[in-house]
């Protein structure tokens, strides 16, 4: 809990806090056990739990009366200095937390937005935190009131700053606004570039999945795969180590190609702000050929991880189907059951060993190249337009300058096949 610093004086090393959950119909040891982890994630040394059953929370505290007592004691002699709640609080349930207690109070949401905010590293990733912290607090501004005032430091205090906490209701809608305008143009950007990727007829394939299922992980054992290890991206053993999309080129063995993004992880009760936030960066998933819903098979209940999961990408993508299950880490199972994982849509691997990764590559390529067709085409020079197309969006297997034309062969989508019909040989 302390530490020393240059001068050999006793300073506070990290956060303390006691972690505080509502059970109203269902059990949420699951949930308390996630908040710790992100806690954890987040800098915070977990001093304490507590958990009230009720059947409806206290208007003025969120939890009763008796247990904010409980709670003030329990914070003293443990030497917590503050308290994170497991479900969202209002601005006056905060505001009444903390003149009881007499500590930081803040909320499972708070929480999240504060390690997104120390996470985010592009732009867009910082404006997207911003503009979910913003949205979330508006409406509490009322309920704050002395909260408001925090200086930038400690859990909680991260991100929009001081300066537009203490301004008034316009001013927030003014920046939120202009945070907006700022993501519409880098949607614009976005936008265009795929439309240009469009036109190389380059497949996409999504990762997405509930935070550290191994995301990042498995694209780096592509890459490596594909022989692009100086474009590998970080990867932790930690929740929420990625924020910003990545996108890399996946190239296999008989040149077809894909584009391969690993997106933002899921967690239960995920902020909407949030969400909503992230939908700019999420919109490149939407137009992905394939999902690859990766799922931390070594969690015992891995099954509500994928129940999350498929929540979330019905929020942003209703009705999305193409997907393909990636049971991840079936290296840390001691007698993994594969009979009930395996399947048409479904591939346990090890992103770690590399197990069965050249069987998800083949499961990928079959989903994505099944419908090409190879075949033989004389362009004529005069509609050297075409040839030119081809060359720009296809592996060309063999080019021929011949009387007649430009003799191709390649493999063409469907819808290609059909529209050069009258060149074939």
């Amino acid at each position: 809990m302390f530490k020393f610093n240059d001068n050999n004086e006793i300073v506070k090393d990290e956060d303390r806090a006691i972690l505080v959950g509502l059970e109203i119909e269902e059990d949420i040891s699951y949930y308390m056990q996630e908040l710790c982890g992100l806690a954890e994630a987040a800098g915070i040394e977990v001093a304490g739990e507590m958990v009230q059953v009720r059947k409806q929370p206290n208007k003025s505290y969120f939890i009763g009366k008796g247990k904010v007592e409980e709670l003030a004691l329990m914070c003293k002699n443990l030497e917590a200095d503050l308290v994170v709640f497991n479900d969202e609080l209002s601005g006056i349930q905060l505001r009444n937390l903390e003149d009881k207690l007499g500590v930081r109070v803040i909320d499972r949401t708070t929480l999240i937005l504060d390690i997104f905010a120390t996470r985010a590293v592009s732009k867009e990733g910082k404006l997207q935190v911003e503009l979910a912290q913003l949205q979330y607090r508006l409406p509490r501004l009322t309920g704050l009131g002395k909260s408001l005032s925090r200086l930038g430091a400690g859990i909680g205090t991260r991100g929009p700053g001081e300066k537009k906490l203490e301004s008034d209701r316009r001013h927030i809608r003014r920046r939120i606004d202009d945070i907006k305008k700022e993501i519409e143009t880098i949607r614009k950007n976005r936008r265009t570039q795929r439309a240009r990727r469009e036109k190389t007829d380059i497949p996409v394939v999504a990762l997405v999945g509930y935070t550290n299922s191994g995301k990042s992980a498995i694209m780096n054992r592509l890459l490596k795969n594909s022989f692009n290890e100086d474009k590998l991206v970080a990867e932790k053993d930690m929740l929420f180590a990625t924020l910003d999309t990545f996108q890399r080129n996946i190239k296999l063995d008989n040149k077809h190609e894909f584009i391969l993004i690993d997106t933002v992880g899921f967690v239960s009760n995920l902020p909407h702000t949030l969400i909503d936030a992230f939908k700019a960066t999420l919109e490149e998933v939407y137009y992905a050929d394939l999902l690859l819903h990766v799922v931390d098979v070594s969690y015992e209940d891995y099954e509500f991880h994928i129940e999350v999961t498929n929540e979330v990408i019905n929020q942003i993508w209703p009705g999305y189907k193409d997907k393909i299950l990636v049971y991840n880490k079936i290296d840390l199972l001691e007698s993994p059951d594969r009979t009930s994982m395996e399947g048409q849509n479904s591939v346990c691997i090890s992103a770690k060993t590399g197990e069965n990764i050249d069987v998800l590559l083949k499961v990928i390529e079959k989903r994505l190249f099944s419908e090409r067709i190879r075949t033989a085409l004389i362009i004529p020079y005069d509609r050297g337009e075409i040839a030119s197309d081809l060359c720009y969006r296809y592996n060309i297997e063999k080019t021929e300058y011949r009387n007649e034309g430009t003799y191709m062969e390649v493999e063409l989508s469907y819808k290609d096949y059909q529209r050069l019909e009258s060149f074939m040989v």
